[in-house]
């Protein structure tokens, strides 16, 4: 293996079921290209896969063990993992910077599109425009387009 010559932190999102539909969704909303994607099927050890002694259940097959997908220069992670159905992103926030105020306008309108605006677009003391929106898969965003400081 190959050491990583600089350690980086990447968030791996586990969507219990709803993987292929998150990748189908980010693509669309905020032009993620996905740049991995397996299948539990694709596990040449089917019957230590999925965490099951048994083997694969038939309903996994075609989930999603592991994808990796890039919004920008940022590269995400995401999974069906077990498939319990208990999606649950609490406690942390996936902050997309932009250039501006229209774009932020423009991806935080389709992020919300079935999610839950947690605190509504505004110009604020720090950024041009802010505001988070909770998406339909519960995955809770911060979308800001700063400030450009005054030039001397």
């Amino acid at each position: 293996m190959t050491p990583i010559p600089t350690p980086s932190v990447t968030p791996y999102l586990f969507f219990d079921g709803r993987c292929q539909e998150a990748l189908d969704f980010y693509r669309t909303a905020l032009g993620a290209e996905i740049t991995g994607l397996m299948r539990f099927k694709d596990n040449p050890d089917q019957d230590g896969c999925g965490g099951n002694p048994g083997g694969l259940p038939p309903h996994m097959a075609d989930k999603v063990m592991h994808a990796s997908f890039r919004i920008g220069h940022s590269t995400l992670m995401a999974s069906d993992g077990m498939c319990a159905g208990k999606t649950r992103f609490e406690g942390v926030s996936l902050s997309l910077a932009l250039p501006n105020a229209a774009e932020v306008d423009r991806l935080f309108a389709a992020l919300a599109q079935g999610g839950q605006v947690q605190m509504p677009l505004a110009a604020t003391f720090f950024a041009e425009r802010f505001g988070m929106v909770a998406d339909r898969f519960g995955v809770s965003w911060m979308l800001i387009a700063e400030r450009t400081p005054p030039t001397a």
